[in-house]
């Protein structure tokens, strides 16, 4: 499995002024969604979430998004390293996702950009 990268994940109260300093830190500007109720912005290695504490309080579980070539290729390795893919594959905005608890209790996100040709 080829790790492209990772994305560090913060959960904030006040979204706009977090885009604010961050987009200063990385010197770039926020791509922005919406899933599940909850505001996103992407900036840099930065991913911002803000929303309702119920979804927030599951969102801080996850320790970080780990960018892979193939969601499909991850969900394969992590179930043959012992890794226990807990929700996933699923589309997203940007490709697809999963989310795997690694044998030591750790919880990570795996996406990637690939769209479905569906």
């Amino acid at each position: 499995m080829e790790i492209l990268g990772t994305t560090l994940r913060i959960c904030v109260e006040d979204l706009e002024s977090s885009v604010a300093f961050y987009e200063r830190l990385a010197g770039g500007k926020a791509m922005r969604f919406e899933r599940g109720g909850v505001s996103v912005a992407a900036i840099g290695c930065f991913l911002l979430m803000s929303g309702p504490e119920q979804e927030i309080e599951v969102l801080r579980k996850v320790s970080a998004t780990i960018a892979v070539k193939d969601v499909d290729e991850a969900y394969m390795v992590l179930n043959a390293s012992g890794a226990r893919v807990i929700a996933g594959p699923v589309p997203t905005p940007a490709g697809r996702n999963l989310i795997a608890m690694h044998p030591d209790g750790s919880v990570f996100e795996y996406a990637d950009r690939r769209v479905p040709t569906d």
